[in-house]
């Protein structure tokens, strides 16, 4: 049954199909202890359903095994030995969007050939199979059952690592009352490497596997509701939507493949987006032009607010007639952080040489 499910997953474009049981995952006492530190920030969804992520039981009563597979985004540039291509990276008014996020909506793109296995799971199970389907969407620890499964293993950086795939993943999962043989568990490979550590803008990688989320630059930029710390701000840099720094470091990546389910998705005006275009989008416009995207996530008001902050630290003067307009904005934290980055270009601009 386990190789006709995995055949199928492979069938349907996925690019990693491994098995595990369902009882609860090992590490759940350290999600719980990273809880009560309150790293998790301001996502109370993980405090609030964290008994069922701690035991897939209270999911799906009668669960036995739990499937993950995994799906690439890696591009064609990020693979080993490519040339990349001129980047709009060198204009200074272009803002840096995560990898993920410059494709329409994951979620969206995997729900059907993920809803076709979970069929396929039921049927193979027969009568009385109960099956549940996530794609990041669901209470389960999935990164630390995918490493039980043996589909990668958890990075110092805390994101999963394939050895076939490198770390440019989306992970999904299928909890299946169907018994199915289990995969052996994949160990940690990290060695003695801390280059993830090193190459976080904001220490959130406070030690290895140990990420305080109040810090990391993906919190900051889309889970976080309201302001930005200000300590935090010049930090952020040009980034508008997460950041990859921690995995574009990982040495891993030298495995890395393209995958077939995301190939079609790129949105190319989301690679190198202009922060001035950004800074003039209405509520209208945001949404025809991210609706089918990551980016609508946020909303209007959290991709601005991030925009103005990209904009105080991209240095460019001419940005502040925008900027001054955004002030304005009936929405007061894009108003707030755009102030914030007119004091910044200001600030630049009496003193080029940054010794203020």
């Amino acid at each position: 049954m386990k190789e006709i499910i995995c055949q199928h997953a492979q069938d349907l474009g996925f690019d990693a199909c491994r098995v595990s049981s369902a009882s609860p995952p090992e590490t759940a006492g350290r999600f719980r202890d990273w809880l009560n530190a309150e790293r998790h920030g301001e996502m109370a969804y993980l405090a609030r359903n964290a008994y069922k992520r701690e035991d897939p039981q209270q999911v799906l009563p009668g669960a036995e095994s739990l499937i993950t597979l995994a799906v690439s985004y890696a591009t064609e540039e990020d693979l080993p030995g490519s040339t990349p291509s001129p980047s709009g990276l060198e204009s200074a008014t272009a803002g840096r969007v995560a990898r993920y996020a410059r494709y329409r909506d994951y979620h969206d793109r995997l729900a059907e050939p993920l809803r076709k296995l979970t069929d396929e799971v039921n049927r193979i199970g027969g009568h009385g199979t109960r099956s549940l389907w996530y794609v990041d969407t669901g209470p389960v620890l999935e990164r630390d059952f995918a490493q039980r499964a043996g589909l990668g293993f958890i990075g110092k950086h805390t994101n999963l690592i394939s050895r076939r795939l490198g770390n440019w993943l989306f992970l999904c999962e299928i909890l299946t009352t169907l018994e199915l043989p289990p995969d052996q568990p994949e160990r940690n490979r990290c060695g003695t490497c801390r280059r993830c550590i090193d190459a976080c803008p904001t220490e959130a990688i406070t030690a290895p596997f140990q990420l305080d989320a109040r810090r990391c630059i993906s919190y900051l930029t889309i889970e976080l509701k309201g302001s930005i710390p200000e300590s935090l701000r010049p930090a952020i840099g040009t980034r508008i939507f997460g950041c990859d720094d921690c995995l574009e470091v990982c040495p891993w990546n030298r495995f890395a493949r393209t995958g077939r389910l995301m190939q079609d998705q790129s949105c190319a005006d989301l690679e190198t987006p202009d922060l001035l275009d950004l800074l003039a989008l209405d509520t209208v416009e945001f949404r025809k032009r991210y609706r089918a995207t990551p980016l609508w996530r946020i909303k209007r008001r959290g991709l601005l607010r991030n925009v103005c902050v990209a904009l105080g630290n991209a240095g460019e003067t001419r940005a502040l007639a925008a900027l001054e307009r955004a002030s304005k904005d009936p929405e007061p934290l894009i108003a707030e952080h755009a102030n914030w980055a007119i004091k910044q270009l200001e600030r630049q601009s009496d003193d080029p040489s940054g010794q203020s």
